[in-house]
């Protein structure tokens, strides 16, 4: 959903003195003894209180947890400043290896104290510290690492800039908000404090920074030249994870060690979405998947906005627009059809006595409280609004009924997946001053409908029943109103929800040592301030002095927000459907979300900057974020989407994981089928994607067991080629497909990248020899996307396109054999039901091989199918070769080509 509020723009405000003239602090009392090291800092000076107060005592702890991943934290002594809660993000088990066994080394200088991290092998720093000092104050925390001239860096999302990170007057914002337009240079849904260096031959590693707090993350260079980059953050500790590597995609899989593996998701989610912020009735709904069948464009999954919702209280339908008997009708229907239906749910709860989903929330006592004890309000799409406390346990049980009620599937609407959005969560009070009833008021919030109630379209819907047919009936209603007996009556008690102090918040915080936060800080407008580019800390989201359950307060789990409700509701699904996977798609996001959820890049805009911006967005959230399920919203939420932009953006679109058309209310109606050039590019593109979708899925199965990226930068393909370094407008959809898309407006040719490698034309079969300099392709038209298999892979494909994924699963095998350079080839397929959470040993996970005149299908073969290989198709010659079968995809199989 957008939210279209002017921005305003904060600089940070001037250091008062440089915090190199902090006394910084020394080490002392250092123990080192099975892969462990401690040591105590204390302060070496008089206190410098740049920004807050010094503490004066901290602790240092270095684990050598494996061979590649070395933890290093930097904690208060007293254990006061927060430190984000294990529940929330599990730590990883340390296997305590010996440092002389660690692939990386650990270095301290004891005073003034410093550190390195560097490799074991070849020395080479990674991480160095030396010659700044460390900052750590209770609302302040800096540390600055020392880098080579010109680095390759990646990470630290969520942003829409470029894939390879400016190193010049470039900054990152970690505080998640809500962000219409995704602007360059902003913080956005999203807080990753992660980042991968690149180092060409010499490797990549990761470093990450487990702090949920609001931080400034500075690359610059000094005034000599001096390569850096620098953390600056509001609170928390320091508490890092450095990942050796040495490939890039080993530093996926290491940091997917640390936040989680990511969720397997079901088949079905790989197939095309449908939503619109606008479809105002049932029927238009239903209306649209019809569209879809009648123009031959296949159509997978229909998803619900706010409109389906009574006056957008979630857990509600429209009585009039859609009314519960239809709504199950109208998902009876997909179903029947094998189709899908996932919903929205927001996090603001309706503050309305007669809205059951509000009282049964006050009864658990499940939303955050104001420092008097009352419910902390503010506006959201309902109106005046109470928010969940997703951090008391409580809070899950009530989200769980509410859900487990309106999704019931014997009485309520049997959805597929959830959707949470708003979950930053983003907040229409603008400030501390808002008085949430008058803002709703002043907002339109909740806004009544603005089209009479129908019984149908008025014309036939095919596949669908006689309820959503013409003629069907002939009642007439007008709007429901909200009676004023209905609202609470809490105007005459109205508070402005900030208080002038936080004496009482303090005392909410419990005693001392508990990681909660330390008492008396400032929580709304700490000296130090990051940029925020929504304005100050609790401008349009929850107030950052509301306490949580457990005594943290927002201002410390602010970015945690998103990542606990998905979290929530991914629970509620997996009690609602036991034994399979639930299926949730957020829009706020932390380190770790790919373990819960899917992620779509926001409320985007329809042009074409925002279409070339998705290529660096889905790298980002693929290969460094952990985050595998993740796409945009094709062809643009807001603004108008243009047919020939469309037309590309739903080609590019269908080679990403997450493959869905959505648009704002305020924005034309963009369906595949309402162009002729887009409905014939999206058939092609849906066609080659279901083809393609076992492929996928076996990337994904990859991503959820071993942490190697679905979709990769060309640079994890090809490490040591400097000039795949800063590509970002191409892709490998896995590791053996190459996606090269028209990227400039309007254009009809496309200069791509070929590394010096084999390569074979996906749609002609043709063999193309990169050379390692660019290619320049002319007259590619608009239903049209370059993409090419690369050589030393067998990519398998379904021998046909459906109408749905269930169809698909029925329809066999072609392999394609591409030889590389040195004649050889290998490939992998899994199989499994597409659903079970866990299918145990009923999955089938084959490796083919292929070594120029021999192809073999081992593995293990667990899944039960009628499936089978039809045929192999081995390319390279002057001609592709073709050996028929069948051969069953229950047992291995070969053969040799003389």
């Amino acid at each position: 959903m957008k939210l279209l509020i002017p921005l305003l723009a904060i600089a940070v405000e001037a250091f008062a003195a440089s915090v190199e003239d902090c006394p910084g602090y020394s080490a002392s009392s250092v123990v080192e003894s099975d892969g462990i090291l401690t040591a105590d800092l204390t302060l070496s000076g008089d206190a410098c209180n740049i920004y807050s107060t010094d503490l004066p005592d901290l602790k240092l702890l270095v684990e050598y947890q494996t061979d590649t991943r070395l933890h290093v934290k930097i904690y208060d002594a007293g254990l006061d400043v927060y430190q984000v809660q294990e529940h929330i993000l599990p730590r990883p088990k340390s296997e305590n290896v010996s440092s002389s066994d660690a692939a990386l080394q650990f270095s301290l200088v004891e005073k003034p104290f410093s550190f390195s991290i560097s490799r074991s092998g070849s020395g080479e720093v990674l991480f160095n510290t030396n010659g700044s000092q460390l900052v750590f104050e209770s609302q302040y925390v800096y540390l600055k690492t020392q880098l080579p001239k010109d680095p390759n860096l990646y990470g630290l999302g969520e942003h829409s800039d470029s894939f390879r990170l400016p190193t010049v007057d470039y900054q990152r914002v970690m505080w998640n908000s809500e962000s219409p337009f995704i602007p360059r240079k902003a913080n956005l849904y999203g807080s990753h404090p992660v980042y991968l260096d690149h180092r060409g031959e010499a490797g990549s590693h990761g470093v990450f920074l487990l702090n949920s707090n609001g931080m400034n993350i500075n690359i610059d260079q000094t005034d000599a030249g001096d390569q850096f980059l620098e953390y600056n953050t509001i609170g928390g500790i320091l508490d890092f994870y450095f990942l050796a590597g040495p490939n890039p995609s080993d530093v996926s899989r290491q940091y997917a060690e640390v936040v989680g593996l990511p969720a397997m998701m079901p088949y079905w989610t790989f197939g095309f979405h449908q939503c619109k912020y606008g479809y105002w009735d049932v029927n238009m709904a239903a209306e649209v998947v019809g569209n879809y069948s009648t123009a031959n464009i296949p159509l997978e999954t229909l998803w619900g906005d706010i409109d389906y919702m009574d006056l957008r209280q979630v857990f509600t339908t429209d009585p009039e627009r859609f009314p519960l008997h239809k709504m199950r009708e109208l998902v009876e229907t997909l179903h029947q059809r094998d189709q899908h239906y996932i919903m929205m749910l927001d996090p603001g709860i309706h503050r309305l006595g007669s809205y059951p989903t509000f009282t049964r929330g006050e009864e658990k006592s499940a939303f955050l409280k104001a420092d008097d004890g009352s419910d902390y309000r503010g506006v959201q799409w309902a109106g005046e609004v109470v928010w969940p406390d997703w951090i008391d346990p409580n809070t899950q049980d009530w989200w769980t009924n509410e859900i487990s009620l309106f999704f019931n599937p014997e009485s309520g609407i049997d959805i597929d997946g959830a959707w949470n959005d708003m979950n930053e969560a983003s907040n229409f009070c603008g400030g501390v001053d808002c008085d949430p009833a008058q803002a709703a008021k002043d907002g339109n919030n909740p806004p009544q409908p603005t089209n009479p109630p129908r019984d149908n379209t008025g014309r036939p819907i095919p596949g669908f029943p006689e309820d959503f047919q013409p003629n069907s009936g002939t009642k007439s209603k007008k709007p429901r109103q909200v009676s004023p007996a209905e609202e609470l009556q809490v105007r005459s008690n109205f508070h402005t929800n900030a208080p002038t102090d936080t004496s009482k918040i303090e005392a909410r915080q419990g005693g001392g040592g508990a990681m909660k936060g330390l008492p008396g800080r400032d929580l709304f407008t700490p000296k130090y301030r990051i940029n925020n580019h929504r304005g100050g800390l609790s401008d349009y989201t929850l107030y950052t002095n509301i306490t949580n359950s457990d005594g943290t307060s927002q201002y410390d789990t602010h970015n945690l927000y998103g990542l606990t409700m998905l979290t929530a509701t991914r629970e509620a699904l997996l009690k609602r459907r036991p034994g399979k996977r639930p299926f949730v798609l957020t829009r706020s996001s932390f380190a770790g979300v790919g373990a819960r959820a899917a992620h779509w890049f926001g409320d985007n805009n329809s042009t074409w900057s925002d279409y070339r911006v998705t290529i660096p967005q889905l790298l980002a959230f693929s290969a460094v974020h952990g985050v595998p399920m993740t796409g945009s919203d094709v062809c643009g939420f807001n603004g108008v989407a243009d047919e020939k932009m469309c037309a590309r953006w739903a080609l590019l679109g269908a080679f990403m994981p997450f493959y869905r058309n959505h648009a704002d209310i305020s924005a034309p109606f963009q369906e595949f089928y309402l162009w002729d050039l887009v409905a014939e590019a999206a058939r092609k593109a849906i066609d080659a994607r279901y083809r393609l979708l076992d492929y996928m899925y076996t990337a994904m199965n990859a991503a959820s067991t071993t942490g190697v990226p679905i979709a990769n930068p060309l640079f994890f393909v090809y490490p040591r080629d400097t000039n795949t370094f800063g590509i970002d407008t191409q892709f490998f959809l896995g590791d053996a497909l190459l996606v090269s898309p028209v990227v400039d407006d309007y254009a009809e040719s496309v200069t791509y990248y070929l590394p010096d490698d084999v390569f074979y034309d996906f749609w002609t079969l043709e063999q193309v020899r990169g050379t390692g300099a660019p290619v320049t392709v002319e007259n590619v038209t608009w239903t049209d996307i370059p993409v090419h298999i690369r050589g030393g892979t067998v990519l398998p494909l379904r021998t046909e396109s459906a109408n749905t994924t269930t169809l698909l699963r029925r329809n066999n095998f072609k392999l394609i054999v591409a030889p590389g350079l040195d004649g050889k080839a290998g490939g992998s397929l899994y199989l499994d039901d597409g659903e079970s959470l866990d299918v145990g040993d009923a999955k089938s996970d084959i490796t083919f091989t292929w070594d120029g005149t021999t192809f073999k299908a081992d593995g293990t073969f667990g899944y039960e199918t009628d499936v089978v290989v039809e045929s192999v198709v081995v390319l390279g010659g002057e001609e592709p070769t073709t050996k028929e079968g069948p051969w069953s995809l229950s047992a291995p199989f070969q053969f040799t080509l003389s």
